[in-house]
């Protein structure tokens, strides 16, 4: 008798292709090797201390009780500050801008707030891995369309093809992971074009925006007033600040689009952090820290690279993000992800297999590592990678 009391009721997943992901596989390892973990993107390092301090002070201020539901007034004021300086768009702070819990919710909030049952959503792939899993639970349709494999740029004639009258959003992720390619203007301009006689609408994540090497620009989807239009811009203070564990994010969109994401952001998490948004916003008046961030990273990679070159690793271009992908052919005949389970427990360094990022699995014999790390981090595995 007690034995039926106690019965769970069988669900039919809403997930069925969702198990344990890549990340977690490779940092459980990493950690029963002892080995250094390049594998998962986040810092081994601390953030800056005046952040802290300013969170700490909005805490001590007592500015702990539910801020309001898009964001603190100020951070919002100084989100919408920052991307007119940097990409000459304005949004209004009061509608166009809402501070998220994180960059993840950011995109699942967006897509639950457009895509409806039956709606196609285009995915360039490799891509990040809530992108798909997002859009299952919206009740869409998933459209993989790859980037040209090798190089990993767009490649506009298969994204043309797969747009239809059931397409109702395409999202783009630039600067790329797992790939480290950045879009260019041209690039930009094709999809602006592409994009124009068409209701289809554009998540743009751009997570990694403040870390493009070599001079190069970050081209926001802001900068283009035809995709801006049609947008939802995504981005992380986490990733910017190196507090990747605050899970604080922001959204820009045009007012009508805005008014829609806020909708289902209000029952999905209601609001964010109060401290966090505090300090953030008094952090936030002195630039420096962002526009210093291409030459902080670019060291790092470049440390990075050069101690690559002392192995058989055919090293792939790192245009942005804090990633850098390398070719294994010369290395191992092992598929990507036997070679990163054998690399991390025979070599003593974690990876990620680039088929990870990919609905089927795609093999092009490519790992990405992640160099946000301290310099003696970088070093340590740098050394242990020289055997190879």
């Amino acid at each position: 008798m007690s034995s039926n009391l106690a019965r769970t009721p069988i669900l039919q997943t809403k997930l069925p292709s969702v198990g344990t992901t890549i990340f977690t596989v490779m940092s459980a390892l990493a950690t029963e090797k002892g080995a250094v973990n390049l594998g998962q993107g986040f810092p081994d390092f601390d953030c800056d201390p005046r952040l802290v301090r300013a969170v700490t002070e909005a805490m001590t201020q007592g500015l702990n009780q539910y801020p309001p539901m898009p964001g603190v007034p100020t951070l919002r004021a100084a989100v919408a500050a920052k991307m007119e300086a940097m990409y000459g768009h304005s949004y209004d702070a009061a509608s166009e801008i809402t501070i998220t819990a994180g960059a993840t919710q950011a995109i699942i909030t967006a897509i639950l707030a457009v895509v409806r049952p039956g709606d196609e959503v285009i995915v360039l792939e490799p891509c990040y891995d809530s992108y798909v899993p997002n859009i299952e639970l919206a009740g869409g349709t998933v459209v993989r369309v790859p980037l040209t494999p090798g190089s990993f740029r767009p490649d506009f004639d298969k994204i043309s093809a797969a747009i239809n009258g059931k397409t109702r959003a395409l999202l783009i992720n630039s600067p790329h992971n797992p790939s480290a390619t950045i879009w260019s203007n041209q690039d930009m301009l094709k999809l602006q074009e592409l994009l124009a006689p068409t209701d289809v609408l554009l998540i743009s994540d751009e997570v990694y925006e403040h870390m493009v090497f070599d001079g190069q620009e970050h081209q926001s989807a802001a900068r283009f007033p035809g995709l801006a239009a049609r947008a939802f811009i995504v981005s992380s203070f986490g990733k910017t600040y190196h507090v990747t564990g605050w899970k604080v994010g922001y959204v820009a969109a045009p007012e009508p689009l805005m008014a829609e994401f806020r909708k289902v952001h209000q029952f999905n998490v209601f609001t964010v952090n109060t401290p966090v948004q505090h300090g953030l916003a008094a952090y936030m008046a002195d630039p420096q820290p962002h526009l210093q961030l291409p030459a902080f990273y670019q060291r790092k990679r470049d440390l990075f690279r050069q101690g690559l070159q002392r192995t058989k690793f055919k090293i792939l271009p790192s245009e942005g993000s804090y990633f850098q992908c390398v070719d294994i052919s010369e290395v191992s005949k092992l598929g990507e992800a036997e070679f990163c389970k054998w690399l991390t427990t025979e070599i003593g360094v974690a990876a990620i297999p680039l088929s990870a990022f990919y609905g089927n699995g795609f093999d092009q014999r490519v790992v990405r590592f992640c160099f946000g790390k301290k310099e003696e981090t970088l070093h340590a595995a740098l050394e242990r990678l020289a055997k190879l």
